[in-house]
């Protein structure tokens, strides 16, 4: 396994502890690898119940990440409304949405051809 590879996960174990630490719901990663012209090499997606929990996911996954990893998002997207916030962090994306929001953009659809991996939640 790269040095790459091995960041990668351990940003990806932080990101859905952080997720799981507030309950976030239905999480996915996607991995864009083998994908050509991917914007990042990882998509972690999840799902919220309203704007509030969205909020709370999102300040624990970039709490949790900088904690652990001493890491900050490049960029963070959407938290005004809180539908659909993207954090950023270059290589790995994380999408936290509400879930009609989710229903109605289906970006697990749009990047079909990624290799998908349910996360089963531990509550």
């Amino acid at each position: 396994m790269t040095k790459k590879s091995k960041e990668a996960n351990l940003l990806l174990d932080e990101i859905i502890k952080g997720i799981e630490e507030v309950k976030g719901a239905d999480i996915k990663k996607m991995d864009l690898r083998q994908i050509d012209n991917t914007p990042c090499d990882f998509f972690v997606i999840c799902s919220g119940n309203s704007n509030t929990q969205v909020a709370a996911i999102v300040n624990s996954v970039q709490k949790t990440v900088s904690k652990a990893l001493h890491e900050k998002p490049f960029h963070t997207e959407g938290l005004e409304v809180a539908e659909w916030v993207l954090i950023d962090y270059v290589n790995v994306v994380v999408h936290v949405f509400q879930r009609q929001t989710r229903e109605f953009y289906n970006i697990e659809e749009l990047w079909g051809d990624a290799i998908s991996t349910p996360i089963a939640s531990n509550y």
